[in-house]
């Protein structure tokens, strides 16, 4: 799985948009700032999923617009055990905490694929590691991936477990880290201000933790669980193998290409991919998008590297994104991204100069 395919599910979206709410940021938004389809964000469920990718720019955009340094760990204080989808009931009927672990390992690509989980026990001491598959993300990932961690931890042992040893990859928000009160949110979500800077983002605790029960698990559902669990990953690679790849991310590089010739139609892009337009749209739906979503997210993308370029005028860049007049492009930005595109190339250039002014 690589980070252009993968794939999170509706449930683990929840926490993210919810801890946008509460700073009064609606999912459209969210999703304007991110340069991410509104739409794709309606009705979502554990039967959906949203581009791997597009979470990780939510989740980027949410901290801007709510202002808040520690965005992550809030979604992760979010994070419920329906937020794991299918897994996420696994974890219910596992008899302690070490089994809990080793499933996530094995079963969190069910929820999503920002990265990957590996425990390891080394006599007194084990250690759980988390390896992102989007290392250029910012730290908001690796810190609600941890606190969601931590927060279904405690949950699944019926009381708050012993902090564990941190280390992130990250650096903690750099000079942020100066101000005690950045450090102490850590430490009030986390239980441990975690090392930054490391190797690897990765938690240490004594091994013998691993053994603690869980409260109240229907251990005689596990062997069930796991095959449905287990169906599901077949299911997903056999997808993955027939298609060559996830159908959002081939329809999204077959629309790019379409427009840098001149238009992209669904009927071209369908013989592209040579299935009938029908079929494609299926396939679309049942990935949680549409034809249209995606059309918009790559004119959107390439509208900002148009606009980024001062001698494409505004009409050479509705024609480059296949708009027979401006006036539709302009309504087009302004939906996407809440303001007309003259105006964006205008901020944008401010935002460059004072870049580097700053850097001098």
């Amino acid at each position: 799985m690589t980070s252009t395919d993968g794939r999170v599910a509706g449930a683990y979206l929840q926490p993210l948009l919810e801890a946008a709410g509460a700073h009064g940021i609606s999912a459209a938004v969210l999703a304007q700032a991110a340069g991410v389809a509104p739409h794709s964000l309606e009705a979502s469920a554990p039967s959906l999923a949203l581009a791997a990718r597009d979470y990780v720019r939510l989740l980027d955009a949410g901290a801007r617009l709510a202002g808040d340094a520690h965005f992550g760990l809030h979604v992760g204080q979010r994070v419920r055990m329906g937020t794991y989808s299918a897994y996420g009931l696994i974890l219910l009927s596992c008899s302690n905490v070490g089994q809990a672990l080793e499933q996530t390992a094995r079963y969190e690509r069910l929820a999503h694929d920002l990265g990957r989980s590996t425990l390891q026990r080394d006599g007194a001491v084990a250690h759980y590691r988390w390896t992102s598959n989007y290392p250029g993300a910012s730290r908001h990932l690796v810190d609600s991936v941890f606190a969601g961690i931590r927060v279904c931890g405690d949950w699944l042992a019926g009381m708050p477990l012993p902090p564990a040893r941190l280390a992130f990859t990250h650096d903690g928000g750099g000079d942020l880290l100066h101000h005690a009160t950045h450090r102490d949110e850590y430490v009030r979500v986390l239980g441990s201000l975690p090392t930054f800077g490391a190797d690897a983002n990765t938690a240490t605790f004594d091994a013998q933790l691993l053994d603690w029960p869980v409260p109240n698990a229907d251990v005689s559902l596990y062997p069930v669980l796991c095959q449905h669990a287990e169906q599901l990953l077949a299911q997903r690679q056999a997808a993955a193998e027939t298609s060559g790849g996830a159908i959002d991310a081939q329809v999204h590089a077959a629309i790019v290409a379409a427009l840098r010739q001149g238009s992209a139609r669904l009927a071209t892009i369908a013989a592209a991919l040579a299935v009938t337009p029908r079929t494609l749209q299926r396939k679309l739906a049942d990935a949680g998008t549409s034809f249209q979503a995606l059309l918009d997210q790559a004119r959107y993308g390439l509208a900002r590297d148009y606009l980024r370029e001062p001698d494409l005028s505004l009409v050479d860049i509705a024609f480059l994104l296949g708009y027979q007049e401006q006036s539709a492009f302009n309504h087009a930005f302004r939906t996407w991204a809440g303001t007309n595109p003259g105006a964006w190339r205008l901020q944008e250039m401010l935002d460059r100069q004072l870049d580097r002014q700053q850097a001098v």
